[in-house]
This record gives C-alpha cells, sequence and structure tokens, in this order.
C-alpha cells in the first residue's frame, strides 16, 4: 500500500473495531481472569487502556485494574536531548505482585519505551506476567519486544511518523502517517 503525506490509515471505526478486538483477546488468553490488570502508558496508552477496560468491563462483567504509567525518567533518550522532560503522574493504586499486567501504549517502534515501561513497572512490584497490547505496530524494533495485542501493522520506514488522535485528548479519533520527515513532500 502506497502511503500519501497525511494518509489516513486507521478511522474511528477501525480503532473502534481494534480496541474491542484486543479486548476480547486479551480475556481469551487470561481466560477471563480476574487477576487481570491494565498499565496505560502516558498519554494515549492510557486513553487506550480505558477504553480497553470498558470493552473487557462490558464484555464479561469484570472490573479490573486500571494504572497509569509515566516512563519519563526511565528514558534512555534523557542525556541526549530532554533538557526539560515534564514528568506527568504514575498512578498504581494496586498491587502488582501475582497480577497478569498487560501494558498498553499507542504506538511501538523502537521497543525502547516498553523497554522503559517494563523498568518502571518492576519498581512497582512483581506481576506474574506482563503482556503487551498496542494500537499500531510500525516495526523498526531496535529491542527484542514483541507486542501480545496488536491493533493494525503498517509497514513505515523510520523517517515516516505515525501519528495517533484520540477524541479524548485530540477532538477525534485516527492514525495518521506522514511521509519521509526528512524530504520536501511539496
Amino acid at each position: 500500500m502506497e502511503l500519501t503525506l497525511n494518509s489516513v490509515v486507521f478511522s474511528e471505526q477501525d480503532i473502534s473495531r481494534a480496541v474491542t478486538r484486543i479486548a476480547h483477546e486479551i480475556l481469551e488468553k487470561n481466560k477471563g481472569n480476574n487477576n487481570l490488570s491494565l498499565v496505560g502508558i502516558r498519554t494515549r496508552g492510557v486513553t487506550l487502556a480505558k477504553r480497553i477496560k470498558k470493552y473487557i468491563n462490558d464484555i464479561n462483567d469484570l472490573d479490573i485494574d486500571l494504572g497509569v504509567l509515566d516512563i519519563t525518567l526511565y528514558r534512555d533518550d534523557l542525556a541526549i536531548g530532554k533538557q526539560n522532560p515534564v514528568i506527568e503522574k504514575t498512578s498504581i493504586p494496586f498491587s502488582l505482585e501475582g497480577k497478569n499486567v498487560v501494558l498498553i501504549d499507542d504506538v511501538i517502534f523502537t521497543g525502547r519505551t516498553i523497554r522503559a515501561a517494563i523498568d518502571a513497572l518492576i519498581d512497582f512490584g512483581r506481576p506474574a506476567t506482563i503482556q503487551l497490547g498496542v494500537l499500531i505496530d510500525r516495526g523498526h524494533r531496535e529491542l527484542p519486544i514483541r507486542p501480545d495485542y496488536v491493533g493494525k501493522n503498517i509497514p513505515t520506514s523510520k523517517t515516516t511518523l505515525v501519528q495517533v488522535l484520540m477524541k479524548e485528548n485530540d477532538g477525534k479519533d485516527e492514525v495518521c502517517v506522514i511521509n519521509d520527515l526528512t524530504t520536501d513532500n511539496t
């Protein structure tokens, strides 16, 4: 599929279907287990985690725990340009001990954000398992990290930007691809 500048590759309906499917897959893999919790990575990972939690609650009448994780201080790129990082609140108001935790993020690219999230999560306890759910997998991993649940795989170049917009954060739901940031696309 040839993508052009600002191609919308995932509509509001596509996102809704993907979130519903991910919720079903999480329940299936975890056998509807009440030992399940979701932890969203700030910012849009939290929005997705809230949506997935709602679907799981509706599907299985199961009120699972939901946490919010800020990974700013765990990033490995702080020393190479993030001069004034904005640290937001992490909230994990439940014990992780023995839990099946599903980390949720909007896009997986190199895997470094997920590595930082795992490091941060482990500081809060020792889960039985850590699984990963993402809306978009764009490839180009630098670390051996693979999501368990994926809304859509979008092959991209390393210079492409994948932009996820969520109603709660941005006023609309869509995923756009902005091609080759290193060249003039006019």
